[in-house]
């Protein structure tokens, strides 16, 4: 990226901007040595440059929420295959954060290892029959003596596949009441439990997705994460964190995307002269560095907040917001790339390749827009029903 943009791009604190530089660095010298290698082998690779660790702070650095966050970006500003991003911010910030505490005191040795990649966790909340909708859910625990039966199955689980861990929600009690559900961290080869389909995408192929299937599997009280009755409780503050920052993933691809589009409209010779000198072209230009600058600006943000010790819950209107806004920017720089680039947007190999299909997957991670929509107006006083 030439130096004016980089100046332009810059909008993080300093501390994260370095950080961000440091893990372009670093992921770069593995990136293409590791591009053929399997999922969990580039996963183990990444962990160990520290890309899950939740550490930082200190009168020089930043917290460790907006040190993960810029560790994510340099990443995928390093080439990494944006799948992988993926599945590492849905790591990091949809379970490794928000259960840290119910997490860390009691198993601290899962802790260390999902932070060095050794153990792959994935979050099991959605079924068949829908996600958006927790309470209507199918899986149930019983209780049985000393512990419970786990029966039911969770469905389009990213990482399911090859995860060893996953945090599962169930219903331990009858009706829509707030503490109908519990949150279990499983074993995937606890006797019981299988694994059923793997879904092939069309965005994002490379972040396996899967079925978990619970025939029986018995489960002892330590399974609860919390207490139970407080999975959605749980749930909600996994979303919560989630949707605060999974978009971090696409900051590295969306920042490629403009460099790549603007050398392309600088270098590009159309009726005798460079294409970037259309007022055209250079307003679409423009627009994807304003929604990147845009992305950057809320996402550290939110990140700042969390360090500062907000809670995502608290933050759960201005999460839902940035990760509709960044979304929907993402979508929209990809619609300006591939129209600068003509047909070459659909030639493998052109270096000007588009991908449409993963910014508009976005739209969907962490619940659809639309009803992120409806919760916010909510917010707002509006008596609006799903």
């Amino acid at each position: 990226m030439n130096d004016a943009l980089t100046r332009l791009l810059r909008c993080a604190p300093a501390p994260a901007e370095r950080v961000v530089d440091e893990y372009r660095d670093l992921a770069a010298e593995v990136a293409d040595k590791t591009a053929g290698d399997d999922f969990r082998a580039q996963w183990r690779t990444l962990a160990g440059l520290g890309v899950l660790r939740r550490t930082g702070g200190g009168p020089d650095g930043p917290g460790p929420v907006t040190r993960g966050l810029a560790a994510i970006e340099g990443i995928g500003l390093a080439g990494v295959d944006p799948g992988l991003c993926y599945a590492l911010t849905s790591q990091l910030f949809g379970m490794q954060h928000p259960l840290r505490t119910a997490l860390s005191t009691r198993d601290q040795d899962i802790t260390e290892a999902v932070e060095d990649g050794r153990t792959l966790l994935c979050h099991a909340l959605t079924e068949r029959s829908g996600g958006s909708d927790p309470l209507s859910m199918a899986s149930r625990a019983e209780r049985d003596q000393d512990g419970y039966v786990l029966t039911g199955a969770k469905a389009f689980v990213t990482a399911a596949p090859v995860a060893d861990l996953a945090i599962v929600f169930a219903r331990t009690a009858q009706g829509r009441t707030p503490f109908a559900l519990t949150a279990f961290l499983v074993p995937l080869d606890t006797p019981g439990v299988s694994r059923g389909e793997t879904f092939d995408k069309t965005a994002l192929p490379t972040a396996p997705m899967g079925e978990l299937l619970f025939d029986g599997a018995r489960l002892p009280a330590t399974a609860v994460i919390g207490q139970e009755g407080s999975g959605l409780g749980i749930m909600s503050a996994t979303t919560a964190w989630e949707r605060a920052l999974i978009l971090g993933y696409a900051l590295g691809p969306m920042r490629l995307l403009l460099e790549r589009t603007a050398r392309w409209a600088r270098e590009r010779e159309h009726f005798g002269r460079p294409m970037g000198a259309s007022h055209q072209v250079a307003a679409r230009v423009s627009d994807m560095a304003m929604a990147l600058h845009r992305s950057r600006i809320q996402l550290y943000t939110l990140a700042a907040a969390l360090d500062a010790g907000t809670t995502a819950r608290q933050l759960a209107a201005e999460a839902a917001l940035t990760k509709i806004s960044v979304s929907e920017d993402y979508v929209r720089m990809t619609e300006h790339a591939t129209a600068l680039a003509g047909v070459r947007a659909f030639v493998p190999d052109s270096g000007l390749t588009a991908d449409p299909l993963g910014p508009l997957a976005a739209l969907t991670y962490a619940g659809p827009n639309d009803l992120l929509r409806v919760g916010v107006a909510r917010q707002l006083g509006l008596p609006v029903e799903n």
